[in-house]
């Protein structure tokens, strides 16, 4: 189809806007019916059994072809290239190819890379395209077109403008939705970002960074497809965060997925407990990774001469081939993996002990009795055919050990209950959580191993409850892969998922650590253990973090877990939160110390930021009549409440159903309209004007703020 220099925008033209859109149509309705009919295919393929590996390797190929093309029904098609040459190309959620084997695709895939000039193509750089068409649809049916000339007849800094803005204006529903037809082009330079090393990705407010990580694990593993035999690990602030980005990856057909929170990350532990911010600090050091794994060493036992008892006769393993053992069996293991390597070269050591006791008694024996083998070999061939008759040999005829003896013996030996009890009392298996409790609760312990600590730091972990903290879950993580399993897991789930959330070892293809500045130093270590190849894409805003840790630059936050090898990304432009409220940002950055420019906001909600002031007596009643008065303003979407820590309890009592949060657990998240109150008390908390500058941004339309005032004491005179 011809390229056509468009110069204004179809819906101000209604003929052409209404004939654009019954072209799309025809396009929409025949990549249906060609969808429709893959999906039959594939169900009757699938009803026929598998009969061999590759046969089920095949049918789990079509199973996840199916699911895919299932989930397309929104936004099967959403875009359009029209190039120079005359080529025309459509966008959708999945690639759909046309019934002819030498046909074009009837739709690409969003992720291929021919599509790429969709998200990047501009009038400055056109790379060989006329024209960006933007098609939305309801279901089956197209009920909007806009289109972009590429020539620069028609100035925007947005791609899809008319599409993106009608997508920023829609009411919220409390769950995160697919972007793939708005993505902007710094957005998918991110989501087409080398997957080799750490990404880090620095964005305000509103630049879509969570979309734009979660849209760059769908493209990795569109472009990788072996990440997913691996999975890929989500790293969120909270649980509510994770449920409101759940459908996400679900939606753009991608379902090898693990998400959680770092306190829920470790199997078989969790947070019991608040602690301090000052302690939560002093735990979360990168020091703690080379303390434990120097504690975990010294664990080891140190070579001796291993006596040992088979039978009721006492062996001796001497000290010297002990330390051999002990070498080998350490490299690069961890204790209990040491532990289990040494214990078998043990049971060949006793094996050889036996054998060669069994040998001396023999030779012992031939320098006694010569004259009776002499009469033994007068009848050599009358026992030889005794023996074949009864089908003995070795121990049997002459008393040495054969090859097959030795290997029965070693079996015996490894599970016999003697030996065990000696391995465990000169080599004991250890439990992590009563190591860890050992070691944060014994001061002089402590001393010995954490010389960085002042004597009040050391003072300030011993003094604390037994139960678990957050900071308390990275350590017994690093200590529990420095110990190593007892024994393997025997249970195997079926879903890949399954299995990876169930082992605390799981390696994943790639990981995304999503409001990465909150990470400590400890945690950033959970990461990399859980991603040795370093396929990591973190996303964050450094100006939001609110954690005990001191960082307030990236390089402070990464280095210790990155080194230098990592890169870094910027998100610029604000797209969620409107100019209005962006333009209340400037003091409160300014007074939490940020080092970064703010993102560019670029586009108006039309409604101006207000405040109102209340007293403390009133403030239950007056916050209840104002969030009914933004619910039934923004009717169809959502309301938020961010207030001080202290305040939630109260106000979550007399606000049932709606979101009221602190501005930590308001990370991530975005409402129709915001309510914060009592933006004061919100400063006043550690590293509050960070928390100030989260609450305030949290909306996509409206702000408003209602101020407390303090009843001040009369002195009686």
């Amino acid at each position: 189809m011809p390229t056509r220099n468009v110069t204004t925008r179809l819906n101000e033209d209604p003929a052409a806007h209404a004939a654009a859109i019954a072209e799309e149509q025809i396009i929409l309705d025949e990549a249906f019916t060609r969808r429709d009919g893959i999906l039959q295919y594939l169900e009757a393929e699938l009803a026929t059994p598998a009969g061999d590996a590759t046969g089920q390797a095949r049918m789990r190929m079509m199973i996840n072809h199916r699911e895919e093309l299932r989930r397309a029904d929104k936004g099967l098609i959403f875009g359009r290239l029209d190039a120079l040459d005359q080529t025309v190309l459509h966008v959708g959620r999945v690639g759909i190819s046309s019934a002819g084997d030498d046909s074009d695709p009837l739709v690409i895939d969003w992720r291929a890379p021919a599509a790429r000039a969709f998200y990047t193509a501009t009038p400055v750089d056109p790379q060989g395209q006329g024209r960006r068409r933007h098609v939305r649809v309801d279901g089956r049916e197209v009920i909007s077109v806009d289109d972009e000339p590429l020539d620069g007849s028609r100035a925007s800094e947005l791609v899809g403008e008319g599409a993106l803005l009608a997508a920023l204006g829609s009411r919220r529903t409390g769950r995160m939705s697919t972007a793939a037809a708005t993505l902007q082009r710094e957005q998918d330079e991110v989501v087409r970002a080398d997957s080799q090393g750490p990404l880090v990705v620095q964005g305000g407010p509103g630049t879509g960074k969570t979309v734009v990580a979660l849209h760059r694990v769908a493209y990795l593993l569109f472009t990788y497809p072996q990440l997913a035999a691996q999975g890929v690990l989500v790293l969120g602030p909270s649980q509510r965060f994770l449920d409101y980005i759940t459908q996400v990856l679900p939606a753009l057909g991608e379902t090898a997925l693990v998400s959680a929170t770092c306190d829920a990350l470790v199997p078989g532990i969790g947070v019991e407990r608040v602690e301090s911010r000052e302690i939560a600090e002093i735990k979360g050091r990168a020091l703690w990774q080379q303390v434990l794994s120097q504690y975990s060493a010294s664990l080891i036992p140190q070579p001796v001469d291993l006596e040992l008892v088979w039978e009721g006769e006492r062996y001796t393993i001497s000290e010297q081939r002990i330390s051999r053992a002990l070498a080998s069996a350490t490299s690069g293991h961890s204790y209990h993996a040491a532990r289990a390597i040494f214990s078998e070269q043990v049971y060949h050591l006793l094996t050889d002990a036996i054998a060669e006791r069994n040998e001396e008694i023999l030779a012992q024996m031939e320098e006694g009795f010569e004259d009776l083998l002499a009469r033994f070999d007068a009848g050599i061939t009358h026992s030889d055919n005794r023996a074949a008759r009864n089908g003995t040999t070795g121990t049997d005829v002459d008393g040495a050990l054969t090859e097959e003896d030795l290997e029965r013996l070693h079996d015996r030996i490894a599970v016999d209950p003697g030996v065990a009890a000696t391995l465990e009392g000169w080599w004991p298996t250890r439990d992590t959580k009563d190591e860890l409790h050992r070691l944060l609760g014994d001061e002089a312990l402590l001393r010995r191993w954490t010389p960085e600590l002042t004597d009040v730091e050391r003072g300030m972990i011993v003094g604390e409850p037994k139960a678990w903290a957050s900071s308390d879950i990275p350590l017994f993580d690093a200590l529990d892969d420095l110990l190593g399993d007892v024994r393997s897991s025997g249970e195997q789930r079926e879903f890949l998922t399954d299995r990876a959330a169930a082992q605390r070892d799981w390696v994943y293809g790639h990981v995304v650590v999503d409001e990465a500045q909150e990470l400590s130093q400890t945690q950033w270590h959970m990461v990399m253990r859980r991603c040795p190849s370093r396929s990591i894409t973190a996303v964050g805003d450094i100006d939001q973090a609110e954690a005990p840790h001191r960082h307030t630059t990236w390089e402070e936050a990464v280095s210790a877990a990155f080194g230098t090898r990592w890169t870094q990304a910027r998100l610029t432009i604000c797209y969620r939160t409107p100019l209005e409220v962006m333009a209340l940002t400037g003091p409160v950055l300014q007074n939490a110390g940020s080092q970064n420019e703010p993102p560019r906001a670029v586009r108006a909600s039309g409604v101006e930021p207000w405040e109102r002031t209340v007293g403390e007596h009133d403030l239950a009643a007056e916050a209840v009549r104002i969030v009914e008065e933004l619910s039934e303003r923004w009717a169809g979407g959502t309301v938020g409440v961010i207030a001080p820590l202290e305040r939630v309890p109260a106000l979550r009592a007399v606000l049932p159903g709606t979101s009221v949060l602190s501005p930590t657990d308001a990370k991530g998240l975005e409402w129709d309209a915001t309510l914060v109150i009592d933006a004061p008390g919100i400063i006043a908390e550690p590293r509050g004007w960070n928390g100030l500058y989260v609450a305030l941004t949290r909306c996509t339309q409206e702000l408003g703020q209602l101020l407390v005032t303090q009843k001040v004491a009369v002195s009686p005179r």
